[in-house]
């Protein structure tokens, strides 16, 4: 029987309250602890399924709502904003702050971090801030894009912050991200095909208030100095390479440039010198492997990845 609870922790902002979540097996301790890291435009409720899967086979799973996100950002009455400046150093702080108070209360067993598209960029950050914290990573939906097109797009989110200050809605900045992905799928049945061939999936995220809002320019503007950063020889410098590491995606998947950016991704750890390191592109697959048709071979990977790593 899987124990599900809710808590709250104060934002490094000084100012939101982080809502949070655990999911705990039916045994005095757990495998090990998997914090997932939710992708921009979404929030934790999406995992349910998921974290009750790894619950039900022995691990504590557990995540917080970013600022600007699900019930954070409900409570906090701004969806898809981070905040006026250092957005992104706010979110990865309130990632490292869940960890510390899971580690806590899990003293003594592994830790794993799990981020999937933004929550992958995140984890990344995490990985190079604070080397030798994690048991393992797993990285869902990640990519890279060129140096040139991420500082194209944060100098457009950046002025738009400056004539319209941060928090505002631009589209133009949210049709050359978001909004370009879905082009590879023409015809489209929906504005959300990319996420995944699963229909059900994507109608539902679309009736999804928590998954419709525009993110702001802050937001993008922050996200993108996030890519330049996991990008950057000095961070990469900074991760441990005895950090086991498992990267998935589809293979079309748009953020990860059908496979292109993953390999990219990949190529990071390996000139870094992970040692145990591990990728798997699925074939047909979109964003959200574990929302797609095949999810519970994705379960069942990552699931067997965990327990070879416990």
């Amino acid at each position: 029987m899987v124990k599900f609870s809710e808590f709250t922790f104060t934002s490094s902002d000084g100012r939101h309250t982080c809502f949070a979540y655990l999911w705990q097996p039916d045994r005095e301790m757990p495998k090990a602890v998997v914090q997932i890291v939710h992708g921009v435009a979404e929030y934790m409720g999406r995992y349910d399924r998921f974290a009750r899967f790894l619950a039900g086979r022995g691990y504590a799973v557990c995540g917080e709502d970013h600022l600007g996100h699900g019930k954070t950002g409900a409570q906090g009455g701004k969806f898809g904003y981070f905040g006026p400046r250092d957005g992104w150093d706010l979110v990865t702080k309130d990632v490292r702050q869940l960890r510390m108070q899971m580690g806590e209360r899990y003293p003594g067993i592994p830790y794993f971090l799990m981020g999937h598209s933004m929550g992958s960029f995140l984890t990344r950050t995490y990985l190079c801030r604070y080397p030798g914290t994690l048991d393992g990573a797993i990285l869902s939906g990640t990519g890279q894009e060129s140096g040139a097109l991420v500082a194209a797009g944060k100098a457009i989110a950046s002025l738009v912050c400056k004539f319209r200050g941060p928090d505002a809605v631009s589209q133009l900045v949210n049709s050359l991200s978001l909004g370009s992905y879905n082009k590879q799928f023409k015809p489209n049945r929906t504005s959300a095909d990319w996420i995944s061939r699963d229909e059900k999936v994507v109608d539902t995220y679309l009736k999804d208030p928590w998954c419709t809002f525009t993110p702001t320019a802050g937001l993008f503007r922050d996200m993108m100095g996030g890519l330049q950063y996991i990008a950057s020889p000095g961070a990469l410098e900074q991760m441990d390479p005895e950090t086991p590491v498992l990267i998935f995606s589809g293979d079309r998947d748009p953020v990860g440039g059908c496979g292109k950016g993953v390999r990219k991704v990949c190529g990071y750890f390996q000139q870094r010198g992970t040692r145990d390191l591990t990728m798997k592109l699925y074939p047909g697959g979109r964003h959200e492997m574990l929302n797609e048709l095949n999810k519970e071979e994705v379960y069942d990977d990552v699931l067997s990845w965990l327990d070879s790593h416990v």
